[in-house]
């Protein structure tokens, strides 16, 4: 009897097939003494659409608002079935005697695998593969302390209650709004309230008034100090600043009091993925997608980093013993760095970053075992996994420690300050690559309570006060992480959904809210527009995967809250007008056409949402350069077929018509009809050679 292995994607099965010994391989599943397994593609089920529950719902109308079935129905994903019906075959052999679900570890993971075995049927045993990392080691650790699958039975209610959380708030709402404003808009329980924090931000902006202000500086002895007032430096009135000035230019200046503070600043903790992607979107303007995409790469293909997808940045007490391990798997990248680590036995100097209870599904982002070749990692890969391998390293070293010291000078009554930081330990921050000043004896530390000191080279300085800046990528995840909206899995989609939507635009790593987001946002119920609310679902989802709250509650308030938005949007007197209409008229229906700016361009479509006609506002650009001018000519298609051209100097040229390619069975099929032949050779070029001769 054998186990049925069901792994997310097919590269992580071909992982687990090695690591197994499964070396039979077929198309979509691989085979060994003890084990099949086979792979999902993503999710290959998904909840039914309203058509299928009736197709009336085809035709989106507001009078059929809402559409809340009693109860959800699952659907097999039309494009990816062929590996359902794989799945399912194997699932019907009765060499089969249970199912080890290898999904990710988390609880999309969950629900990918889940619905599968539901809609099979599946009513043999379930076990659960729940590991950390790719690595052989791992993987053979996992097989070894598979988990009954009833343990992660919570983790699927879980999942379940937020896809169709998704499904009914989601759907409704952007169905309601979409039809009553004639206009795709599309609104859900996490995009909402992230549009909304960044529409607060843009009407910071817009309500900002500058303010003009004024601050005095001077020398003071050895110092350039700064003038100083309840701990504000700004003077908002010009005379009142000249006047300070005039009084205390050339006067002497009595040191007060002088403060020394040692402080110390501990070892940061490894990362989760927010404050990953948060930090590379500061350090790389990479966005939190693609931060996780190359994530996915170094955990999935290159083995060198532990499970992406995490909220914790501790690690559980029986790592410890690993720390060798990790050290000497990533020394041949970092040898300057982590040969003192491993001459101190790996010893961890962050002890408190061992915490089982602030450990949930996974543990912090760190590298793993595997041993680490620099020059397989592409760019990307690189700049991500230093920081992860830095972040890490930290934990070794002392803490930063450093001293301030405050002076406070009087002369005339005003109050001149001045500070400093002198480093006493470097610690940590020698690794992160922040090394601050040499630790030199400074002006503040050669001066002395109650001397005096002559006041020259006074000066005024105009300023004025700024606005907040937009938002970049890395402050919309910390919002996002703020208010508990979404998870480190779910965030990155979520930004480039309001993108993909054209609510929100990128500009110079900052996000500008369109006309179209600007409106949207006063359609949109206020519940929904709530961070508080979305917080409020994403910490019942939470217990609810823990097993302490009860899912049928949380579904049945989700159905009532369905109902009341889109009762609300069904009333409301609001107006919208579509942001990109043009005054051109659709050939087809005759509405007006709406200009789109796409990944390939400007585009035109039509406004009414019945009729499908789109083309393109401007001409496709060719990599084809005009023999003349040099730029790119636009491609186009007339009766004789393809051509580029180029306007400016009116150059056309027919394009060449492609060589069909023959694929590897083609190939086979050629050399066993021609390689018998005499007189001709046997290489493929020979081969095809002959067969276009003889058509």
């Amino acid at each position: 009897m054998k186990s049925l292995v069901l792994a997310e994607k097919p590269s992580v099965a071909r992982e687990l097939a090695r690591v197994l010994g499964c070396k039979q391989t077929h198309k979509s599943y691989l085979e060994g003494n003890q084990y099949i397994v086979t792979w999902a593609l993503g999710h290959l089920i998904e909840l039914k659409m309203p058509e299928h529950y009736d197709t009336k719902y085809k035709t989106w109308n507001l009078e059929d608002l809402p559409i809340i079935p009693p109860k959800m129905g699952l659907k097999v994903i039309k494009q990816t079935s062929h590996q359902y019906r794989a799945i399912e075959a194997l699932a019907k052999r009765k060499d089969i005697k249970d199912c080890i679900i290898a999904t990710d570890a988390g609880r999309e993971g969950e629900l990918v695998a889940r619905w599968i075995l539901e809609k099979l049927h599946w009513n043999k045993p379930i076990k659960r593969l729940w590991i950390s990392s790719q690595t052989d080691k791992a993987i053979k650790e996992g097989f070894k302390q598979l988990k009954p699958g009833r343990q992660f039975d919570d983790l699927y209610h879980s999942a379940v209650c937020r896809a169709e959380a998704d499904w009914l708030i989601g759907l409704n709402v952007t169905r309601a709004l979409t039809t009553k404003y004639k206009d795709p808009l599309s609104a859900g329980r996490v995009q909402t309230p992230t549009l909304a924090m960044i529409l607060e931000r843009e009407q910071q902006i817009q309500r900002f008034v500058p303010k003009e202000y004024w601050t005095i500086r001077a020398e003071i002895g050895p110092l350039t100090t700064d003038w100083e007032k309840n701990n504000e430096k700004r003077i908002f009135a010009k005379a009142e600043a000249e006047n300070i000035l005039r009084r205390v230019d050339g006067k002497k200046a009595v040191l007060e009091k002088i403060d020394r503070k040692k402080k110390s600043e501990p070892q940061p903790l490894p990362y989760d993925l927010t404050e990953l992607q948060r930090d590379a979107n500061k350090r790389f303007g990479f966005s939190a997608k693609k931060t996780l995409t190359v994530l996915q790469r170094l955990y999935e293909q290159h083995k060198l980093v532990t499970y992406p997808r995490t909220d914790s940045r501790y690690l559980t007490t029986d790592m410890a013993g690993t720390m060798m391990d990790r050290l000497e798997g990533m020394s041949s990248g970092y040898k300057d760095e982590v040969r003192p680590l491993l001459a101190n036995t790996g010893k961890v100097m962050a002890k408190r970053v061992f915490n089982n209870e602030k450990v949930t599904d996974h543990h912090a982002i760190i590298p793993t075992e595997q041993r680490l070749n620099i020059s397989d990692l592409d760019s990307d890969e690189r700049k991500i996994y230093d920081l992860i391998a830095r972040r890490f390293l930290a934990l070794f070293y002392p803490a930063y420690e450093y001293e301030t010291i405050h002076a406070s000078f009087k002369v005339e009554g005003e109050t001149f300050t001045a500070k400093e930081t002198n480093v006493l330990t470097l610690g940590f921050k020698k690794i992160l690559g922040k090394e601050d000043s040499d630790n030199e004896i400074t002006g503040l530390q050669k001066l002395n309570q109650g001397q005096a000191y002559s006041v020259k080279n006074g000066m005024i300085q105009q300023k004025w006060t700024e606005p907040p800046e937009r938002m970049k990528e890395a402050d919309v995840l910390a919002q996002m992480e703020k208010f508990g909206l979404g998870t480190p899995a779910t965030r990155a989609e979520i930004i480039e959904r309001l993108v993909e939507t054209e609510v929100v635009e990128r500009q110079n790593g900052r996000f500008h809210p369109t006309k179209k987001g600007k409106q949207l946002i006063e359609l949109v119920n206020d519940e929904l527009k709530s961070p508080e609310l979305t917080a409020k679902w994403e910490q019942e989802l939470e217990r609810i995967s823990k097993g302490k709250a009860d899912p049928k509650v949380f579904l049945q308030r989700i159905r009532r809250q369905t109902e009341q938005l889109v009762s609300e949007i069904k009333a409301s007197d609001k107006s919208y007008r579509a942001h990109n209409l043009t005054g051109s008229k659709c050939p087809e229906c005759h509405s007006f056409l709406k200009e789109r700016n796409t990944k390939e361009g400007k585009i035109l479509v039509c406004s009414n949402l019945e009729c499908h006609y789109r083309r393109r506002k401007d001409p496709k650009l060719s990599n084809r350069r005009c023999p003349q001018c040099h730029k790119k000519m636009e491609v186009h298609e007339g009766k004789a077929g393809l051509y580029f051209q180029c306007r400016p100097c009116n150059v056309v040229e027919k394009a060449e018509e492609k060589k069909k390619a023959i694929n590897k069975r083609e190939e086979r099929k050629l050399v066993q009809k021609y390689s018998k032949k005499e007189d001709f050779g046997t290489s493929l070029g020979d081969l095809l050679k002959q067969a276009l001769e003889e058509k």
